[in-house]
């Protein structure tokens, strides 16, 4: 029975804190108890905000208690709106009934309501505060004059519209309903708006959504007067934190928000829509030349683990540079001190797959070379900057597409240096390569020259000879989109970003 009891209180309080209905009044107003006359008074401004010591005829229990409650004022041809409802009990000694007391209430925005004399215990009511849904707020009752330790303080949270009778009738409550249509070869958004408030204007406007809801710049207003509530609103891009939001054009209005793009809503989930739609995440590249920091700020929240990679031979790998990588927990992600080599670039991954932007392909950055050259029994290598740049140089055994295991010394090198590495027969193997790669900078890419002829004498690597040493083939689909050189220098045609798509998610 006990157990039954329990559950029906559960229930009770569930229901009240939603559904509770907010008393109603008409008219707002002070009163008091056992028959005493009420009014009120302005306050007496900053001098009664000093408290002073209380006189010994004064008890500082003179203040009992006081509760705080909200009433909802609904004349008939007006909005409803909400007051505070405060009840402040006095109680009085015997030997202080024929005094003058003079009581108030204080209220977050400073007004006091004196009384006028009252015997030993009295209940004095005041509801005209007018407050919104939803506010915090602090009531401190005390005497007039401000007697130090004689007043009570209580905080209040109003109710928000949430609870059914107050989302109802409050007018900043009712934010209204939306009805769209996405018009992509025009990039425009037509929202259609009802269920609000027609004796008043009504803002709308589109929105990234981070903690709070970015503005795009597009912003509309109807009006209203207006029997048409539609407006059409232009977007750059379909992301997927895009919102519509809208609110009353009323202090504090509840503002209410739709995102249809979230989580890939409304999106054609083909390769094709999928990469359009997503790729603009990644657009927000920069690079600052004064402090070398590369900076990706996303345009949307986005769960994504970042990372600088190395451009292979083809367009459809891009080796991850060791210690690179990091997650997008905050608006920005830096690199200092980077390489702006054309070929090193920054990967984004997500359970989509994965995505690369190369920002110095087009060659509005310096860009180092590397060569080598067959002199004797020796390789000659040197490197070339319009800045200056220290280098490393080894000779390694290229295992694999992106792994050369170092098989001799390292040697510095400046430019406009050269470092000579004496010829070996292990070195003319087709996986035997010298590597070269900066070290002034913390994320640098490694160049290699491959296929090392022992048999020629006087031949250049790098920029000259031959066409099967300088270019690093592609499939036929590639070769015609952009093709690499050893030293690393890029053609125009080479493309600045591409997809690396799991293509068993999409």
């Amino acid at each position: 029975m006990i157990s039954i009891h329990g559950q029906i209180l559960l229930i009770m309080l569930f229901w009240n804190s939603d559904c509770q209905i907010i008393p109603r009044i008409e008219e707002c107003g002070l009163s008091c108890s056992q028959g005493i006359h009420c009014k009120s008074k302005p306050s007496s401004g900053i001098f009664n905000s000093f408290c002073h010591d209380a006189p010994a005829s004064l008890s500082s229990m003179v203040l009992k208690s006081m509760k705080i409650s909200t009433v909802m004022k609904c004349v008939q041809g007006s909005p409803c709106s909400l007051h505070l409802n405060i009840k402040g009990t006095l109680s009085l000694d015997v030997t202080e009934m024929n005094k003058l007391a003079e009581i108030a209430i204080k209220s977050f925005n400073g007004h006091f309501f004196p009384l006028l004399q009252m015997p030993m215990l009295v209940q004095i009511q005041f509801n005209c505060i007018e407050v919104n849904a939803a506010q915090h707020i602090y009531v401190t009752m005390k005497t007039v004059p401000n007697y130090c330790e004689v007043k009570l303080s209580q905080e209040y949270y109003v109710e928000d519209c949430r609870n059914s009778d107050v989302g109802k009738h409050i007018p900043s409550c009712s934010a209204g309903k939306f009805d769209y249509n996405v018009d992509r070869a025009r990039k425009i958004i037509s929202v259609n708006v009802s269920s609000f408030l027609g004796d008043q204007d009504y803002y709308i406007r589109l929105c990234h959504k981070w903690f709070t809801c970015e503005d795009t710049g597009a912003f509309a207003v109807i009006k209203r007067k207006e029997s048409f509530k539609s407006v059409s609103l232009k977007y750059s891009q379909l992301l997927p934190c895009l919102c519509i939001e809208g609110w009353l054009a009323i202090p504090d209005a509840r503002r209410i928000q739709l995102c249809p793009f979230e989580n890939g809503k409304h999106l054609e989930l083909c390769f094709h829509s999928l990469y359009t739609d997503t790729k603009a995440l990644w657009d927000n590249v920069v690079y600052n030349p004064a402090t070398q920091t590369l900076a990706w700020e996303p345009a949307c929240p986005v769960l994504v683990m970042v990372n600088l990679c190395r451009l292979m031979k083809s367009n459809d790998h891009c080796e991850d540079i060791q210690n690179s990588f990091k997650n997008s927990s905050e608006k920005q992600v830096k690199y200092s001190r980077v390489d702006t080599h054309p070929r090193l670039c920054m990967k984004f991954t997500t359970k989509q797959g994965s995505w690369v932007k190369c920002p110095f392909a087009h060659g509005e950055f310096p860009a180092w070379k590397m060569r080598a050259a067959a002199v004797a029994e020796q390789i000659q290598v040197f490197f070339t900057s319009q800045t200056k740049a220290q280098f490393s140089v080894l000779v390694c055994n290229r295992t694999q597409l992106a792994s050369c295991e170092s098989i001799g010394m390292h040697h510095s090198v400046s430019v406009g240096d050269s470092v000579s590495i004496a010829l070996s027969q292990e070195m003319c193997g087709t996986t035997i390569c010298i590597q070269g790669w900066r070290t002034d900078v913390d994320y640098s890419v490694p160049l290699q020259i491959c296929d090392i002829h022992c048999g020629f004498r006087g031949q250049t690597y790098g920029d000259g000879n031959p066409a099967k040493v300088m270019t690093h083939r592609y499939p036929s689909n590639v070769q015609s989109k952009m093709s690499w050189r050893v030293d690393g220098v890029v053609t125009p045609e080479n493309v600045e970003s591409f997809s690396l798509m799991n293509r068993s998610n999409v």
